[in-house]
């Protein structure tokens, strides 16, 4: 037989792939047999459907596709087919592998916002069960949402791609025939097919197509319009611009002082910029919390409404979820619950971005909540926390100055998510100021 797996996460399309190749050998006289296996969760779990094609029934012996048999595997999910269990059934030299390598994010992210997913070693580990030749990445799911407007087509995307190389063992009148008897979207799913079929053609010419021209600016060498930020220059200038927009041309030039005056301690005591580039990131970070004012000041930007006529057509209505928290509800464990607000609050967003001169003020009915007067003292105490860094910094304890400047990396999110990860950040300050000290008692020490 020949045996084909598909692998994804559910609510995707796996199953469906399978499906219409097995419909499609139906209808050429072959026999073939499916058995789709879901993980825990049908819709994100992981999902691979096992297809198997013979010329006689008596051919097919086994419900799955056993280890090292595999000829294709259409892998939708990176994660899913660099699986143990996928990986097991690719035998090198035999199998080939189109895998679509736009990473989509695990549920494990959640539990973990630091995790970075191993995309180059998924990929090895692919490219070492079947061999180099044998594997084909492409980027399926950006292309194909760029192509056909939703992510959903990736899977058809891929299927088009393998049957243009010569990969799936029927033909394409069967393939469009068991689509049609699939009887869901099927101009859609007939187009994707098509653009896989393009892609595996030409792939470069599909890439073309499916990048929007973009302005190309050049800007001089001690600039940059976008991306990271080369220097220490360049981290503070754009974060100088972002907090005269925040708040005011005064409030950006306290950050911008205290940047120079971490500058000019560290350049004195260990030489170079570690500790100021970082202090320059952290402190921006703290000093532009996100409270009512910013909410509205980015909503009401002209920027926000081009972005949403870029991405959507004809009639559509915003709508926002927000939990003010002089105005939200908390439910039985005491956190703001999110309410829906109508279109109407664009006009109200306009008005209160106005207002931001108030913030911090005697004025600000916003700023006397407790979490907002939390958001101001933390830009304090950081400000405290680093002169007091500098005042006995020196090459043996400026890694650990550089960990305890990054700290606010760790304070994410708003409301109760907040105050969580802000505990967890307190508790691993501690613990690094107590390792500057040591350090620095242990070089006077010596």
């Amino acid at each position: 037989p020949f045996n084909i797996l598909v692998t994804g996460i559910g609510g995707t399309g796996v199953i469906t792939i399978g499906q219409i190749v097995a419909v499609a050998a139906n209808l050429e006289g072959k026999c073939a047999q499916v058995l789709d296996m879901s993980g825990l969760a049908q819709k994100g779990g992981q999902v691979t459907s096992h297809v198997q094609i013979a010329a006689r029934a008596d051919d097919l012996h086994a419900t799955r596709v056993g280890t090292a048999a595999a000829d294709l595997v259409v892998g939708a999910d990176l994660v899913v087919t660099a699986g143990k269990d996928v990986l097991s059934r690719i035998g090198e030299g035999r199998t080939r592998i189109l895998v679509n390598s736009t990473l989509s994010p695990t549920s494990a992210f959640v539990k973990d916002p630091n995790l970075v997913m191993p995309v180059g070693a998924m990929e090895n580990a692919l490219t070492d069960a079947a061999g180099k030749d044998h594997v084909w990445l492409i980027t399926a799911n950006r292309l194909a949402t760029a192509l056909m407007g939703d992510a959903i087509a990736t899977n058809m995307f891929l299927l088009g791609f393998a049957f243009q190389k010569g990969f799936v063992p029927v033909s394409e009148a069967a393939l469009l025939r068991a689509v049609e008897l699939n009887g869901v979207q099927l101009d859609f799913n007939k187009k994707a097919f098509g653009w896989g079929r393009y892609a595996a053609h030409d792939l470069a010419a599909v890439e073309r197509i499916a990048t929007p021209a973009q302005v190309v600016t050049i800007t001089p060498l001690n600039k940059t319009a976008s991306g990271f930020s080369r220097n220490l220059d360049e981290i503070t200038a754009r974060r100088v611009e972002f907090l005269t927009a925040y708040q005011d041309a005064a409030y950006a030039r306290q950050y911008s002082e205290f940047v120079e005056q971490v500058r000019v301690a560290e350049a004195a005591k260990v030489g170079g910029t570690r500790l100021t580039e970082t202090v320059a990131r952290y402190y921006a970070k703290l000093m532009s919390y996100k409270d009512e004012y910013e909410v509205a000041r980015l909503y009401s930007d002209p920027a926000f409404m081009e972005k949403i006529r870029a991405q959507f057509e004809g009639d559509y209505q915003l709508k926002f979820y927000l939990a003010p928290p002089l105005l939200a509800k908390r439910n039985n464990k005491g956190e703001l619950v999110k309410q829906q607000y109508g279109p109407w609050m664009l006009k109200a967003f306009g008005l209160l971005a106005k207002l931001k001169g108030l913030r911090g003020t005697a004025f600000d009915v916003f700023g006397r909540t407790e979490e907002r007067r939390g958001e101001r003292a933390l830009i304090v105490a950081y400000r405290a926390t680093v002169e007091s860094l500098l005042a006995t910094l020196s090459k043996d304890n400026l890694d650990t100055a550089v960990a305890i400047a990054a700290i606010p990396e760790e304070i994410r999110g708003y409301g109760h998510v907040k105050e969580r990860h802000l505990k967890a950040a307190n508790e691993k300050q501690a613990k690094l100021l107590a390792a500057f000290r040591t350090a620095r008692a242990a070089a006077l020490a010596a």
